[in-house]
């Protein structure tokens, strides 16, 4: 993640090295997605097995919680430059400076990553799997993996599109101005960071089931209809609301299946698991959330189209569970 952010912060300009420029752009922003798709699946587990007795699902709730600070920052940061940096810089050279910034907290993540300590539950191993072993595992237990990628598809759809899509959205579609697009990302990076952790709480105390089915439903079922009214009535004020419904189905939904997926995925393999469920379900729908957005919008002409996709994922989230708790699909 490191090289990757370093990489597009320094690159020389298409004035410079030309075509190369946006090739290494590209090669750092996939340094930067595929390490960090590795990296949930570690941080976790992490959290998962060092959380106190009945605390688990709000313990690895902070992982999700902690990209919504990013998006927070981000946002602001994002707001503050638009205000104070001219469209020629910005274009020029102003968009590297969330990178150097980026780049700056580069020591710290390792200086954080060299003190921390394993936790009881990998030391308490008596025997640490090979990478063959690994395979054969993952191999035995696809159907779990598979049923732990239609669970996080809900996930990561609905956040490229409440917070990755929306500048796009609110500027192209709604023609609201880029500040006012990234006022409403920060408050849905708000709204995330409020209820992941409540409902990764609350999922603690009655399970984990019962919030990812219901808003999962709530999902397949409200997201084209709230975007329907959205374009039917369209204003800054309804934006923001609609996104703050899909930011709490969101948030509900992620704070209890982050953890879910912890514990389902057998130990031997849980990182490994959870990190390919992760970056499958990021890699084929969430990632392309941006694109197929764009392009139901093209081909339906329906503004409100974008909706199906969260419906959709929202489905895929709404079975996987279904699957997973009436223990048609488990863990061998």
């Amino acid at each position: 993640m490191a090289t990757g952010t370093a990489l597009v912060a320094f690159i020389p300009s298409y004035a410079s090295i030309g075509l190369l420029a946006p090739l290494l752009v590209l090669l750092g922003r996939l340094l930067q997605g595929f390490s960090a798709g590795v990296e949930l699946g570690g941080v976790s587990v992490y959290l998962s097995e060092m959380a106190t007795p009945g605390h688990k699902g709000l313990y690895v709730s902070w992982q999700s919680a902690s990209q919504q600070a990013a998006i927070i920052f981000s946002a602001a940061l994002g707001y503050f430059l638009n205000e104070t940096i001219s469209k020629e810089v910005m274009s020029d050279w102003g968009w590297r400076i969330p990178f150097f910034i980026g780049c700056m907290i580069i020591p710290v993540v390792f200086q954080i990553r060299r003190s921390l300590q394993e936790t009881e539950a990998f030391l308490a191993e008596k025997h640490h799997p090979t990478f063959k072993q690994i395979l054969q595992t993952l191999a035995i237990n696809w159907q779990i993996v598979f049923a732990g990628m239609m669970l996080i598809v809900m996930t990561t759809v609905s956040f490229y599109l409440i917070t990755v899509y929306t500048p796009t959205f609110g500027k192209s579609v709604m023609k609201l101005s880029i500040v006012d697009s990234l006022l409403i990302t920060f408050f849905v990076g708000l709204s995330n960071f409020i209820w992941l952790p409540v409902m990764g709480a609350l999922s603690d105390r009655i399970g984990r089931w019962p919030i990812m089915g219901l808003f999962s439903g709530l999902a397949l079922f409200t997201a084209y209809p709230a975007l329907s009214w959205l374009v039917a009535n369209p204003s800054y004020e309804h934006m923001l609301a609609v996104e703050l419904w899909l930011s709490f189905l969101y948030g509900s939904y992620n704070g209890a299946t982050v953890a879910a997926l912890t514990e389902i995925i057998p130990a031997r393999i849980r990182t490994t698991g959870f990190s390919l469920a992760y970056s499958l379900a990021t890699a084929l729908f969430g990632g392309f959330t941006p694109l197929v957005s764009t392009w139901l919008i093209e081909s339906t002409g329906d503004k409100a189209s974008p909706g199906y996709w969260m419906a959709m994922a929202g489905g895929m989230g709404l079975l996987a569970t279904f699957l997973i708790y009436r223990g048609i699909i488990k863990a061998k």
